[in-house]
């Protein structure tokens, strides 16, 4: 049966203590790695940044590190001995294998922060840490519920990596769609330096021979939005966008506002599917695609709503933006006052590759056949996250008992 009990029933701690400074150093390679709280943890295992040669309080390789500072809870896996600073304690189960501890600590300590707030600063000493309620479930069955939640881990883990080289990737092919475009045999052109002949000098640099120049107000129709005053605006109650609902290639709509609007207003500024929002202020030139996220809707004067005149597709236009922001291309059509603004007389001068209309099509599948493939892992790491959460619950309360599976691996080993 599953067991209430307490951290020091099952556990030693050890509460960290802060070296001489004398004998701290930045960097690795005087004495022992030292931890001064949980700035240095990462995902699994801490990330050191200081040494020292005279430690006051250290861990042992396995023990758990557990933050006992704002935020505490946060928890870590020694994958070393370590110097730990004040604000760190080591947990050292006695029985327990570490694996199965730092689950139990992770469905458990969150309750510590609880204990935390109620103190002058965010902290919690020996005492609080010590009397930390457990369930522990019966020994048959740690390595069991070990087993269950590490595999998880790893899928998490690996499925983590993937949304980061994924990421990676992006920033490469964005950069070789946006420059070197696709061919009409749906390839990649060669580097300009692999075939200087497909290529022409512009105000942009070298583009591709197909490609024209142009300007954004030449491509779309600029038009900031309505300037929000409670006491000036009169008339219906409409949902509004502001600057902080845009974010780059999404729609915030826990952001949306109200704002008051006349017959003229609403004709003048209602958003519709296709318009691109690009922020004036703040983050200049953060964008995303209006798609209809909600029937009507309208937007403040933080933002340029961009709909095109021409053939230029907004969607592709979204990415240039991305593309210019990583850069700092837009630097030199920024206002700089109290904080940097894009005002529509600049942004309408930004100067615009136009590649063919088709292969602004290709371009966009390219880009968004990559991001759906993102989407889908991010999905589906969410739903290990959810599974994980609830697997924990189950298993770490006895509200779904391992026995099952034990007797059928038994019956298997047989």
């Amino acid at each position: 049966q599953f067991v209430e009990t307490s951290l020091k029933e099952i556990a030693d701690l050890i509460m960290g203590q802060s070296p001489d400074s004398q004998y701290v150093y930045d960097g690795l390679g005087h004495g022992i790695a030292f931890l001064q709280g949980n700035a240095e943890f990462g995902d699994a295992h801490p990330h050191p940044l200081y040494s020292c040669s005279q430690p006051a309080r250290l861990c042992r390789k396995d023990d758990l590190l557990i933050s006992v500072r704002a935020p505490v809870g946060e928890i870590n896996l020694a994958d070393t001995d370590y110097c730990i600073g004040r604000g760190l304690a080591a947990i050292r189960f006695r029985r327990i294998p570490p694996n199965l501890g730092l689950k139990l600590l992770a469905k458990f300590a969150p309750s510590l922060r609880t204990v935390a707030q109620g103190t002058t600063f965010e902290a919690i000493g020996k005492n609080e840490l010590a009397s930390l309620p457990v369930l522990l479930p019966p020994e048959q069955e740690w390595t069991t519920i070990g087993q269950i939640l590490d595999t998880l881990d790893i899928q998490i883990r690996q499925t983590e990596a993937l949304i980061a080289k994924l990421e990676r990737i992006k920033q490469g092919l964005l950069t070789d769609l946006l420059t070197r475009g696709i061919d009409q045999n749906g390839q990649l052109r060669p580097t300009p330096d692999q075939a200087p002949h497909l290529y022409k000098d512009s105000p942009l640099g070298r583009i591709p021979k197909e490609w024209n120049e142009s300007i954004v107000g030449n491509e779309f129709e600029i038009q900031l939005g309505k300037m929000l005053d409670s006491e000036k605006n009169v008339g219906e109650l409409k949902p509004y966008l502001g600057n902080r609902a845009v974010q780059w290639e999404y729609i915030d709509l826990s952001e949306i506002g109200e704002i008051r609007l006349t017959p003229s207003d609403k004709d003048r500024f209602r958003l519709r599917a296709g318009d691109l929002l690009v922020c004036e202020g703040g983050e200049v030139g953060r964008a995303a695609l209006w798609e209809e996220q909600v029937e009507e809707c309208y937007y403040q004067k933080a933002l340029h709503r961009l709909r095109p005149i021409n053939t230029f597709r907004p969607e592709l236009m979204l990415q240039l933006l991305r593309f210019w922001s990583q850069r700092d291309a837009l630097a030199n059509y920024t206002s700089q006052t109290s904080i940097a603004h894009l005002t529509k007389e600049k942004l309408a001068h930004v100067p615009l590759p136009v590649p063919p209309r088709t292969e602004q099509v290709a371009i966009i599948n390219a880009l968004n056949s990559h991001r759906n493939r993102t989407e889908s892992e991010q999905n589906h790491l969410s739903a290990l996250l959810s599974l994980k959460a609830g697997l924990m619950d189950d298993l770490l309360t006895g509200r779904v008992r391992v026995t099952p599976l034990l007797e059928k691996a038994q019956q298997r080993n047989a």
